[in-house]
Parts: structure tokens; sequence; C-alpha cells
């Protein structure tokens, strides 16, 4: 089992920058899929980005494509998504997200078929 506590949400200005970091415990990191999620009030949890347990191939929404890079660095088990030219639809709680399944598929896009997930962080960008 593992544990993930999201850090570096915060208030910023559209066309601002922002990093999130997910720290995991409890597991070894590497043989996790991880992928980044974002919820804004009243609407549908979406996809954000995912990365595969080695971080050499990466996918990310349509949404951000340009704008926001997922990586990873599995020594200090943490995953990233560095959010560059921040638009306020990009208002949300962002969660990380761990996929333990052993099957070969590099990335997971669908929040069902994440087993674990951290507690959230919030992003708030103003216009």
């Amino acid at each position: 089992q593992v544990q993930l506590v999201e850090s570096g949400g915060g208030l910023v200005q559209a066309g601002g920058s922002l990093r999130l970091a997910c720290t995991a415990s409890g597991s070894t990191f590497s043989n996790y899929r991880m992928g980044w999620f974002r919820q804004a009030p009243g609407k549908e949890r979406e996809f954000v980005a995912a990365i595969s347990r080695s971080g050499g191939i990466r996918y990310s929404a349509d949404s951000v494509k340009g704008r926001f890079t997922i990586s990873r660095d599995n020594a200090k088990n943490t995953v990233y998504l560095q959010m560059n030219s921040l638009k306020p639809e990009d208002t949300a709680v962002y969660y990380c997200a761990a996929d333990r399944k052993t099957d070969s598929r590099p990335v997971r896009v669908n929040g069902r078929d994440y087993d674990y997930w951290g507690q959230g962080t919030q992003v708030t960008v103003s216009s």
C-alpha cells in the first residue's frame, strides 16, 4: 500500500506558474504508474496527465498539452506537475494517484484504474 501527499498548490495570477509535487511512502514507488487529476467546483474529476513507471512515457490531456508537464523522480519517490501559462479555468483541486497493476500499459488515463489517491491540493488562478 502507498500513501500519497500532494504539495505546491496556491493562488497565482493568470499566466503564472506552479509546480505541484506528490510524495509517496509505504511501498516501492517505481512499481506504480502515476497520474494527476483535477476537480473544479460543480464539475466531475478530470484527467490531467500520467506517467509510466520509469518516467519514459508521458501523456497529458489536450486542455493542458504544451502548458503542463508531468515528471517523476523515483529516487525521491515523487511525481511532479509543472504548470505554466496558467488560466482561470485551471482552478481546481489537484490530486495525484497511483496505479499498482502489473499489466503492460505504460500509462492510465481513467481515474477508476487508479488504486490510491492523495488528499488533494488547491490551485486557484486569478484573472
